[in-house]
């Protein structure tokens, strides 16, 4: 028995572990005044099929690349969308001339600094990495 409880408890913190560093929350320069938004809104911007936010402004959207686990978390727990859904509808607005992929972000420090020096701009962030200084979080409802 004790054996089976050891094993129990590896599974768990392991599993703890892996899933730990991916608190994805999105993220928006400070220019946003929004600090809450739709599930269905979120997929719009992330889908590029929104073009301004509710004030009129330009929307600039980041992304991490397609293989990154954040973006892979991010898309499955946030969106509630599969990446590959996300990629196709994108290549579709590419492909057909009638829309653009987000700018893609290289790591989570450079979605960071690209977020905080554009005004306008939404990505996602894991949560500790939200100092409120010049982004700030927007909770999904």
């Amino acid at each position: 028995m004790p054996k089976f409880l050891l094993l129990f408890l590896y599974l768990i913190i392991s599993l703890s572990a892996i899933s730990g560093g991916n608190d994805m929350v999105i993220a928006v320069n400070n220019s946003i005044t929004e600090t809450r938004m739709s599930r269905n809104f979120a997929r719009q911007l992330f889908g590029m099929k929104a073009r301004q936010w509710p004030d009129g402004s330009a929307i600039k959207v980041f992304v991490l690349p397609d293989k990154a686990p954040q973006h892979d978390s991010f898309v499955k727990e946030i969106l509630e969308i599969f990446p590959y859904s996300l990629r196709a509808a994108w290549d579709r607005q590419v492909y057909s001339g009638t829309g653009q992929a987000p700018s893609e972000a290289s790591s989570i420090e450079d979605m960071k600094a690209k977020l905080a020096s554009t005004s306008g701009a939404i990505g996602y962030l894991p949560k500790e990495k939200i100092d409120g200084a010049k982004i700030h979080m927007v909770e999904v409802y």
